[in-house]
């Protein structure tokens, strides 16, 4: 699949997220992803007793709490990407205060004006949501104090440009901060072209060394990675993509699904 189609599938699949009301979805974006009948939700952590949290911007889509990590500090201006309904966006608001800012920037436009309208119930002034790629940001050199992302850039095709850009619109001195899943081990090709998959969280995912090589290739420093789980999926979701013996192999080395909270630091 060309890299404009699977930014197609993403697009298509969490604008029907955003459209849904009241519905439980997960990292895999509701039922069909995951097989018949199937809610996937093991990725997603608990914000509930987070300062900021609004329920109604929380879509279960995330596979960590960047802001756990991110050393968000009163006045900063945050950047998140694939910011979604607005959940991370709204906790990280209540971190940098009313003099700082936020900037929620997603591919999808449902999503936007989703966490638009969350935003005017909020009645904050001090966040933003913006139409966008990640991969070619519309924003200036320069502009952030942190970056931060819930479980989106292993969406995002060209991850080598995606740390690019963010290494490009952060402030000298700046940092991010992202959860992610990436994988230890070798998946069958199957699993890793199953567009639904892809836009579900697992396929998309980068090998966890070369995930961080990218990283110091885009020139940050100071890697650490502070929350490594495991992804434990279960027998009925992984003998979709493996028959008896591939999931047998599986299971008894070190191939896995990880979710990681990782930040580095651009001087």
């Amino acid at each position: 699949m060309e890299e404009k189609d699977l930014k197609q599938v993403v697009k298509e699949k969490y604008g029907r997220i955003a459209e849904q009301s009241g519905e439980e979805n997960s990292c895999c974006g509701g039922t069909s992803c995951c097989g018949p009948d199937t809610t996937y939700t093991v990725f997603s952590e608990s914000y509930d007793k987070l300062e900021g949290y609004n329920p109604e911007a929380d879509l279960n889509l995330g596979c960590g709490i960047p802001t756990e990590f991110a050393g968000i500090m009163k006045g900063d201006h945050i950047l998140d990407l694939g910011s979604g309904a607005g959940n991370d966006c709204f906790v990280a608001r209540a971190l940098v205060g009313a003099e700082g800012r936020v900037t929620g920037l997603d591919m999808t436009e449902p999503m936007v004006i989703k966490a638009r309208e969350n935003c005017r119930k909020l009645g904050y002034d001090n966040v933003e949501f913006v139409l966008g790629d990640i991969e070619a940001m519309p924003f200036d050199n320069d502009c952030f104090n942190v970056v931060i992302s819930n479980c989106v850039l292993n969406l995002v095709p060209d991850k080598l440009k995606a740390f690019s850009e963010i290494f490009r619109v952060l402030k000298p001195g700046g940092h991010f901060c992202v959860s992610d899943v990436v994988i230890k081990g070798d998946l069958p090709e199957k699993l890793k072209k199953d567009a639904e998959m892809y836009a579900g969280c697992v396929s998309g995912a980068a090998d966890m060394k070369q995930y961080l090589n990218l990283i110091r290739e885009n020139r940050f420093t100071g890697v650490v990675i502070h929350k490594e789980k495991e992804i434990r999926m279960p027998e009925n979701i992984l003998s979709e993509y493996f028959d008896e013996n591939e999931l047998r192999s599986f299971q008894a080395d070190d191939s896995g699904i990880f979710s990681i909270t990782v930040s580095a630091i651009k001087h």
